[in-house]
């Protein structure tokens, strides 16, 4: 039997995608078992109301120009294609189904891991998926002993830039360039996303 391609599932509005996502994902894909790491770009979730989330066609182009240039980290519009609001579970057995040659594990920060049990199906995503957690400032990340074959603490560097913090800053008219792929960067200010001023 051949061996599957390790694959790291990695679930995000990415609005925008910043260095902070490349950095744990090349962190993910260098140091744990994960050979490639698809990001998933979520759909706009019709029962919320998010202002300031841009249109999906716009955040999965800036996450596309953000790997561009990456061989083992790509995008994936997997949930633009199934029905609203898409379930990790049902995420991960579509990927699965559709690439048999693949094994997917669940990338999640440690703030989400708290919030697990309220997810749905979470057992069943448990049995059937790995899941790395990555740690996120403040959050004690407890992981029970049963548990310790399907779940690991991957200890990434904590990155302490979120996509709220780069919104609001383009705002405010700051310069963020340091915290964004130079592709994102320019792409943002050619469409003068996130009201940034020139």
């Amino acid at each position: 039997m051949e061996k599957k391609i390790e694959t790291g599932i990695f679930s995000g509005s990415f609005n925008p995608i910043h260095m902070g996502h490349l950095m744990l994902a090349g962190y993910i894909s260098a140091f744990t078992h994960v050979e490639e790491v698809w990001f998933v770009v979520t759909p706009h979730n019709p029962l919320k109301v998010k202002e300031s989330l841009l249109p999906d066609n716009i955040r999965l182009e800036m996450t596309r120009l953000a790997l561009e240039d990456y061989d083992n980290i790509k995008v994936s519009d997997v949930e633009f294609h199934m029905p609203r609001p898409s379930y990790t579970i049902d995420t991960l057995n579509a990927l699965a189904q559709e690439h048999p040659d693949r094994r997917f594990s669940l990338i999640i920060g440690g703030d989400n891991w708290s919030l697990f049990d309220k997810w749905k199906d979470y057992e069943q995503i448990i049995e059937n998926y790995q899941i790395l957690i990555y740690p996120r400032p403040g959050e004690n990340i407890r992981i029970p002993k049963k548990l310790g074959k399907s779940v690991q603490l991957v200890n990434a560097p904590e990155v302490e830039i979120s996509s709220t913090f780069i919104r609001r800053a383009i705002a405010e008219g700051k310069e963020v360039r340091a915290f964004l792929p130079p592709k994102v960067y320019d792409y943002i200010q050619q469409n003068q996303l996130y009201r940034i001023n020139h």
